[in-house]
């Protein structure tokens, strides 16, 4: 269901990039922390943002950037989202049939299935995307300010990185929003999803 607050719909938003998976090509289903470029990172990244318990968040929406071999950008919709089950080799499938089609071009969002569209491009595209549909743009950093420091308006976006730390170009990008920490300790991806929605569900 869509969070209503004062007549409003809260949505919310996470970016994650992987540096090294492939962007073209396919890979294989049985390696996915390996020749995929830790495609596994990003896979449960997919399964926190979307799925609970018996059902799927309908007001979030997760971009993967696949940097590897070129630039792609895969979106996964919780509202509109069939079909993809809540186990990395079913998301794993999905992804991998995106990247046996051509890139589109840069801001075009072409309908893979129900809920998955993709676009070329990478993290600068869905910032400048994200900033001029009103969404407030937060960045997953260790050393940024406490979550609970923050009041999360309407639209709310949460960029976070791979096994890897971003680039500096990817930094360069990203130095004027906001950073918010979850804690001294460098979580991975989907934990720190989960505990995004977690404080958000109760605030």
């Amino acid at each position: 269901m869509w969070i209503l607050i004062w007549g409003e719909i809260l949505s919310r938003r996470f970016a994650i990039i992987g540096h090294e998976v492939p962007a073209k090509g396919g890979f294989s289903l049985n390696d996915l922390s390996g020749s995929s470029g830790r495609l596994d990172v990003l896979l449960r990244a997919v399964n926190s943002a979307l799925f609970i318990s018996h059902g799927i968040r309908e007001d979030t929406q997760i971009v993967l950037h696949l940097e590897g071999a070129g630039s792609r950008r895969i979106k996964f919709d919780g509202k509109s989202l069939k079909g993809v089950h809540p186990d990395e080799r079913s998301i794993a499938g999905q992804v991998r049939a995106v990247t046996k089609s051509q890139i589109p071009p840069v801001g075009v969002w072409q309908e893979y299935s129900r809920g998955i569209t993709h676009s070329g491009g990478s993290i600068g595209e869905t910032l400048q995307e994200w900033s001029q549909e009103g969404c407030e743009i937060f960045i997953m950093d260790a050393n940024g300010t406490p979550l609970e420091n923050f009041s999360f308006g309407e639209k709310s976006g949460f960029v976070l990185s791979d096994h890897k730390p971003f680039t500096n170009a990817e930094s360069d990008l990203m130095c004027n929003f906001e950073s918010t920490s979850l804690g001294e300790k460098w979580l991975q991806g989907h934990s720190c999803i989960t505990i995004v929605h977690h404080h958000l569900d109760r605030h």
